[in-house]
């Protein structure tokens, strides 16, 4: 993790904005008053915002700071949402039967909240008829607008047409 806060003698200001360890403004120091006060109080100063003026500066304990403030960003990082793309295959010939299999997983993926790339794979010389499988799926994306949205319309992709779809937002 790299450093952002300059430290007690690396502050270059020759006044500063104090701040207490509770928060409470004590006014305007020169930095070597600021730093004896720092010292007094077994705490470092640490310039919180430098580009004000007079910068900034706050006395605490810098290494239980920088502990807190890691600790914050893990938790934030592990509250965040992983949204999951999973992915569902059909050729251009599929039967409509092995298709209805396949939207009704698609439909258990959406509610579960995750995305779905529905993929068309052409093989040989079945991608002369790239007309067939986009008709496919603008069939699957009309039977599925109940539950998702498309969020990536077709697209060819090397020898597949790929769509994207996205549980849809139920405002009721």
């Amino acid at each position: 993790m790299k450093e952002e806060h300059r430290l007690n003698r690396d502050i270059r200001a020759r006044e500063v904005r104090l701040i207490d360890e509770t928060g409470k403004q004590l006014g305007i120091y020169p930095i070597r008053e600021a730093l004896r006060v720092a010292e007094e109080r077994g705490l470092d100063l640490v310039e919180i915002a430098p580009t004000a003026n007079p910068p900034v500066c706050r006395l605490l304990d810098y290494s239980k700071f920088m502990y807190e403030r890691a600790r914050r960003e893990r938790e934030a990082r592990k509250a965040q949402k992983q949204i999951e793309i999973k992915e569902i295959q059909v050729r251009p010939k599929t039967a409509d039967h092995d298709v209805e299999v396949k939207l009704n997983r698609a439909r258990e993926f959406l509610a579960e909240g995750a995305k779905v790339r529905v993929r068309v794979r052409f093989r040989g010389r079945e991608i002369a008829h790239q007309d067939l499988a986009l008709e496919l799926l603008e069939r699957l994306a009309a039977q599925m607008s109940d539950v998702a949205v498309v969020e990536q319309k077709p697209m060819l992709e090397g020898r597949a047409l790929l769509m994207v779809l996205a549980p849809a937002n139920k405002s009721s």
